[in-house]
């Protein structure tokens, strides 16, 4: 038995209409959390809005964000946003590949040590701030000072000294396991019998690393950076706890933090995240299509 095409149009809108209606809470809670509250930033931006300031909110335009560009601590934000990024990355990578190839191969203690690669996972990141500042970094009694103290050399002060730098580390220590298990599981899929092959042939294991396993890590490894990349620009719980801020070791999520919360200007606070919204698509832009060049090769 046929169905006429009006009924089966019927059918077809009636179906439209119960998955626009299943889909109407999801949207609805994407206007709520994310559309209107960027309508709303993209307002205060424009308008003079200081939260100690009586009176209405007068409209400045693009007064804030020229504000902001002249602000003297813009740009070594920005240049700290990127040297984080880039810092953690290395050791992320670098260190998270060089696990990875340890854990993918029959050593002992394999599972001590993939517990301990995973722990950093179950750190949120202001106690992990707290650890790394009071019982590893501090130059008196924390574990770099005792083992320096070994060798006869002097403690380092590292959050005087290098305070990018260290906060870049502790970081990295949190974002080691992403790494490390997203490059595990990839070398876990590598083809064995090609890689007993060109041992049979007498590749050296660094000929086999270079021409066989790097080519193979290739996007995971591209997936890692862009899904680190995004993430680390708003780095803000380990600078607060240990640095507290400053031209040093301030990113731009810190400034919009000290702009909103100590300078109380909200219209400033507002343009400066426009802008690091706008910053980080551009920057995920670029990694999207660095990623989609990976897979396509």
């Amino acid at each position: 038995m046929s169905t006429s095409p009006a009924a089966t149009g019927a059918s077809r809108s009636y179906l439209r209409g119960q998955g626009r209606l299943l889909v109407a809470p999801a949207v609805v809670m994407l206007l709520a959390c994310s559309v209107l509250p960027f309508i709303a930033t993209l307002r205060f931006s424009l308008i003079d809005y200081r939260l100690l300031a009586a009176g209405p909110h007068r409209f400045v335009g693009l007064a804030n964000y020229a504000k902001l560009l002249t602000d003297p601590g813009f740009l070594p934000a920005l240049g700290n946003t990127l040297l984080l990024i880039g810092l953690v990355l290395v050791i992320s990578i670098g260190l998270g590949l060089a696990i990875a190839l340890l854990i993918e191969r029959a050593v002992i203690g394999r599972g001590v040590l993939r517990l301990l690669v995973i722990s950093p996972f179950f750190v949120m990141p202001p106690v992990a701030a707290l650890i790394w500042k009071n019982l590893l970094m501090q130059p008196v009694t924390g574990f770099f000072g005792w083992v320096a103290s070994l060798f006869g050399v002097p403690a380092i002060d590292w959050f005087a000294s290098a305070p990018l730098t260290s906060i870049g580390l502790i970081v990295a220590w949190q974002w080691l396991p992403f790494a490390c298990l997203i490059l595990l599981t990839s070398l876990q899929s590598f083809d064995r019998e090609q890689r007993e092959a060109a041992e049979l042939d007498g590749a050296s294991s660094l000929a086999i690393f270079r021409y066989l396993l790097l080519p193979h890590l290739a996007r995971p490894m591209a997936i890692v950076l862009m899904m680190e990349t995004i993430f680390l620009l708003s780095v803000f719980a380990e600078i607060f706890v240990t640095t507290g801020g400053g031209r040093a070791s301030s990113n731009l999520a810190f400034l919009i933090y000290s702009q909103v919360m100590l300078q109380y200007d909200v219209g400033a606070a507002s343009a400066a995240g426009l802008v690091a919204v706008i910053f980080a698509n551009i920057l995920a832009f670029f990694l999207v299509r660095a990623v989609g060049r990976s897979l396509e090769a």
